[in-house]
């Protein structure tokens, strides 16, 4: 929710406040929204909730022209939200493999069995 009103933020911004991020900060919106993407709201809260908050000091530090602490946070934001969405892409990984393994017991089991069910 955070990152879409951060990205609706900067959406609704004239065209030349948009042109003027820097390239720190559109590589942390892009993360975040690659990570909102992934679902890493429901496989990784913390780390996505922490890029969430790195980007919006990084647009609030932005607008108030700090250059050093925008690349910070721009920076923090994007490591945070890549691992929120490692993460996530890690849990349905895990997930599917956990559902392949159930299917293979399965069909040894039903070959044990002559296919009897």
């Amino acid at each position: 929710m955070a990152a879409a009103v951060a990205v609706s933020a900067l959406s609704s911004a004239p065209i030349f406040a948009q042109s003027a991020l820097t390239p720190e900060l559109e590589a942390a919106v892009q993360a975040v929204q690659r990570a909102d993407q992934a679902d890493a709201d429901q496989y990784a809260p913390e780390p996505l909730a922490a890029a969430r908050q790195a980007l919006a000091q990084a647009q609030t530090a932005h607008a108030g022209r700090d250059k050093k602490k925008a690349l910070d946070f721009a920076q923090r934001a994007t490591v945070d939200a890549d691992l929120a969405r490692a993460r996530s892409q890690e849990a349905v990984a895990t997930a599917e493999v956990a559902q392949r393994k159930a299917e293979i017991a399965d069909l040894q089991q039903q070959i044990e069995t002559g296919g009897k069910r």
